[in-house]
């Protein structure tokens, strides 16, 4: 039977489509593949490859493999946006070259800064500016990076003129940005939503601004808060963050906040929020990238699932990133786990289900929701409504892409309960990602049990894990021999 295939390339200006291709099923798992050619800017030489639209999951044996971690995606993001308002040279080594930090990458280049991008060493040399940024005549495409649209409108009050941010479909939709741009006006930041309604495009007034407090709910988004601290030390005079509740996602505000220290400058932590001190400059460094346990979280569950064994180097037991909750949860539901100060290793177990709340983590509650899956009993992960302004609505489409797989799983509003029945039960089926990374890649370990399982629109895991699907093969590979 014919197929009629149209894919959408996430982070391509313009919302631009291949055109529609026909294509011949020949069985009743196949995979599409076509050559496309990506530009990510002007800056970024096209880059053709075979890119399928649906991908099959082998079915795997038990795991057991050592694999390297990717680098850290938030600190990949926080030392390109740092180093480009840095004074001086700054050497990003073991740089994580997803699609957020690409777009990173084209914007700080848009706004004058000197990037030397070495692909095949994955690193960069950013010269940075000193906070002098030029405004560019044209708007800037970030595709749909959160952190690239919340940290800008705030990064971009420095610029010599008015700056106008956009991204993609879900961005312009589905991702608000107007509590932000509330805190930014007491801060004398002038930063509107150009269709008025709270989303992108965002247009930001330059001409730097003169500081003083503002005030944000915990509830929003921790990209707000680092938002404003990245760009506070630029302010006439000190910047003061009043935080009113518990704070959502509070571990990505302190790896901003280390980041900000890594180049030189300090932030006081208060019982009511935050400080800024005025007149601090970021110092150009040199820096080696963490593994990231966010993305090291697929190959923890492969064992996890599989009842096998993984160690996973890169991953610093030291580290200010929240996900390394993985490890305790993953303990938590029966694993064996050993920590060494550069890796994690973990041996599946007899699994059962967890309560947690998932404030601090959102990023494992697909991980999470797929693992307790295959546990014996209930799990209920709470603390989650704020997946729904993620890539998609998180919470929405985990709990959907579980009961496409024969799961009794449920969206209950403020948590998601996952009834799991040790994997009995499951069957194979089309995982719709909803253009997410984080989906295709958790639901692909469903996939390593229940056969048939295949993953629609896998090239969104460019985001942040662009070669996750050669590195998953391999590790599967490297088990069975």
């Amino acid at each position: 039977m014919p197929v009629a295939a149209r894919v959408d390339i996430a982070g391509l200006e313009d919302r631009r489509y291949v055109s529609p291709t026909t294509i011949t099923q020949s069985s009743p798992f196949f995979c599409l593949h076509f050559s496309v050619s990506i530009f990510l800017s002007e800056e970024f030489q096209a880059v053709s490859y075979p890119m399928p639209e649906i991908r099959e999951i082998p079915v795997s044996g038990p795991i057991n493999a050592t694999v390297a971690a990717p680098p850290s995606k938030a600190h990949s993001l926080r030392y390109v946006y740092i180093a480009a308002l840095a004074e001086g040279i700054s050497t990003l080594d073991k740089l994580l070259l997803g699609e957020d930090q690409r777009h990173a990458i084209a914007a700080v280049r848009a706004l004058g800064v000197d990037v030397e991008l070495d692909e095949a060493a994955a690193s960069a040399r950013i010269h940075g500016t000193g906070g002098r940024l030029k405004a560019p005549a044209d708007e800037i495409y970030l595709g749909n990076s959160g952190v690239g649209i919340r940290f800008l409108t705030a990064i971009a009050a420095l610029a010599d003129g008015e700056v106008t941010l956009t991204g993609d479909e879900r961005m312009r939709q589905g991702r608000p940005i107007g509590d932000l741009l509330e805190a930014l006006a007491p801060l004398g930041i002038q930063a509107r939503s150009v269709t008025d309604n709270g989303l992108p495009p965002i247009a930001v007034a330059g001409g730097g601004f003169f500081g003083g407090t503002t005030a944000l709910r915990g509830q929003s988004s921790s990209q707000y808060f680092s938002a404003i601290l990245i760009a506070a030390p630029f302010a006439e005079t000190d910047v003061v963050i009043r935080a009113a509740g518990e704070m959502k996602s509070r571990p990505y505000i302190d790896t901003t906040i280390a980041s900000m220290r890594m180049f030189g400058v300090e932030v006081d932590v208060t019982d009511a929020g935050f400080r800024v001190a005025a007149d601090q400059r970021y110092t150009a460094c040199d820096v080696s990238i963490e593994g990231d346990y966010s993305s090291a979280s697929y190959f923890l569950a492969a064992a996890a699932v599989t009842g096998g064994r993984v160690r996973v180097d890169g991953l610093r037991a030291r580290t200010d990133q929240g996900d390394r909750y993985i490890v305790d949860a993953l303990r938590g539901m029966g694993c064996r786990v050993q920590v060494e100060a550069e890796s994690v290793e973990l041996a599946g177990g007899s699994l059962h289900g967890i309560e947690a709340d998932m404030s601090d983590y959102p990023d494992l509650v697909p991980t999470l929701g797929v693992v307790a899956a295959f546990a014996e009993g209930t799990s209920v992960f709470t603390g989650v409504e704020h997946l729904r302004i993620k890539e998609s609505d998180r919470l929405a489409a985990v709990a959907a892409e579980l009961q496409r797989l024969g799961v009794d799983a449920k969206d209950a509003g403020d948590r998601l309960i996952v009834n799991g029945r040790g994997g009995d039960g499951m069957h194979g089926a089309a995982i719709e990602t909803y253009k997410d990374h984080r989906m295709a890649m958790a639901f692909s370990i469903a996939g390593l049990r229940v056969p048939g399982v295949q993953i629609s629109n896998p090239a969104c895991v460019g985001k942040s894990f662009p070669d996750f699907f050669e590195r998953l093969g391999k590790l599967t590979a490297d088990s069975a021999t």
